[in-house]
């Protein structure tokens, strides 16, 4: 049995005459209608049978348009808000998710740190996808770096002590409330995904951060919540568990560079991931399933790398597992 899997942010779906954030930032009728054309489309070459969508404000044009394209069950788990002087204003944005296959229970985050509230209430949905297989989806959008404050930019070659004295550098001279907030939702998403993994673990999200980011580590390394020396992972980053066939005619060129997701001041970026639990993980000697494809569909970013409004600023990532 195969699963396709694919995280999606919409930038801005807003509804006319709705507005985000500002009166005058709205589509006209005619907008939205290339908008969500081009969404329907996107969606169709994706073919995948569970997405995960952020920048979500008009859940039920939303609802309607999944529904319309087969996706029989749809949820959020938070509404937008709207400026107190003008309800046809947004000033905040939800997540969603859409699946063929029945949406069993919807929970909420265990978050023992209450310190904080998520920029962005995460999803967490119980999909059965066969009479005897259930999986569970979350569906994350973390704290931007919205206000381009100070942040370290690191490679795989730094070593997540090296990082975290840096993170603790960083927070202890305040250089980045946002970093901080980031780390605080990766780490809450970590515990609570660590006591689920009673069942196989998809999380699908906009991580507003970068590959080899001290996010990811927070998300996902046993490492980074203690003082052992070795790294042990609870979610892995999907990317890495598919071996693509390389057909290079030049043998000292195989390496293929990771596709960005995104871009700023035309470089490119990966912000948008699927990860997956040891379920997924063919190193996992009881593993259920493992990744038969990964894909970036970011045709839309080659035209124009800042994206359009009329389509996406970020590329959609699709993953594909195959069950025994």
């Amino acid at each position: 049995m195969k699963l396709r899997l694919a995280t999606f942010n919409l930038f801005q779906f807003v509804e006319p005459p709705y507005s985000w954030y500002i009166k005058k930032d709205r589509f006209t009728a005619a907008k939205w209608q290339v908008k969500t054309t081009w969404i329907k489309e996107q969606i169709i070459k994706m073919d995948c049978d569970i997405i995960a969508f952020q920048e979500v404000f008009s859940q039920e044009a939303l609802k309607d348009l999944c529904n319309e394209l087969g996706f029989e069950y749809f949820v959020c788990v938070d509404k937008p808000k709207t400026r107190d002087e003008n309800s046809k204003t947004f000033i905040s944005t939800t997540l969603a998710l859409a699946s063929k296959y029945p949406i069993k229970k919807v929970q909420a985050i265990k978050q023992k740190d209450k310190s904080f509230s998520f920029s962005r209430k995460v999803i967490k949905a119980q999909i059965e996808i066969s009479a005897s297989q259930d999986i569970l989806v979350y569906v994350a959008h973390l704290k931007s770096n919205r206000d381009n404050e100070f942040e370290y930019i690191y490679t795989k070659e730094e070593s997540l002590e090296y990082k975290k004295e840096q993170r603790d550098k960083s927070l202890e001279e305040g250089f980045s409330p946002s970093f901080e907030l980031r780390l605080k939702e990766a780490s809450a998403l970590f515990e609570d995904v660590k006591e689920s993994l009673d069942l196989p673990v998809v999380l699908m999200c906009d991580l507003n951060d970068k590959e080899y980011s001290l996010s990811i580590d927070a998300l996902s390394n046993k490492a980074y919540h203690s003082k052992r020396k070795h790294n042990a992972y609870v979610l892995y980053d999907a990317y890495y568990h598919f071996k693509p066939i390389i057909n290079n005619p030049h043998p000292e060129k195989k390496e293929i560079k990771r596709k960005s997701t995104s871009y700023y001041q035309g470089k490119g970026n990966v912000l948008d991931y699927i990860f997956v639990s040891k379920h997924f993980n063919a190193n996992n000697k009881n593993y259920l399933a493992l990744i038969s494809s990964y894909e970036v569909h970011d045709t839309h970013l080659k035209i124009n790398q800042n994206g359009s409004i009329l389509q996406s600023d970020h590329a959609q990532v699709v993953c594909e597992v195959d069950f025994n």
